[in-house]
């Protein structure tokens, strides 16, 4: 299994966010704007549903990195750093997430 990581993809977004746009897919998103960049987000997340229902093993693989990646780009045009959303993540380990999601919505 490959040791690649979400850390080592963020790293990648934020040197790809400094290349040019004529050689760096990431900043042109980034340069089209954080509109463009959740629009974006959204696409690959409905095609990564759909894919979860009606798709193989492999095709869901393929469209959860996409998912991932256009999230972490989503976050870099933000200025939200992954280690952010990993806090979040561990600061809601401490209640069920029947509680957590109820907290949210007040009760």
């Amino acid at each position: 299994m490959a040791t690649f990581t979400l850390q080592d993809l963020e790293k990648r977004v934020q040197e790809r966010a400094r290349a040019s746009a004529e050689v760096s897919y990431t900043r042109k998103l980034l340069d089209r704007g954080i509109t463009h960049c959740a629009k974006k987000l959204g696409e690959e997340a409905v095609e990564a549903a759909i894919a979860a229902v009606g798709e193989d093993r492999n095709r869901m693989v393929a469209e959860a990195a996409d998912v991932l990646y256009h999230l972490l780009v989503v976050l870099h045009a933000r200025g939200i750093a992954l280690e952010e959303v990993e806090a979040e993540l561990g600061a809601r380990t401490r209640q069920s997430g029947l509680d957590e999601k109820a907290a949210r919505r007040g009760g």
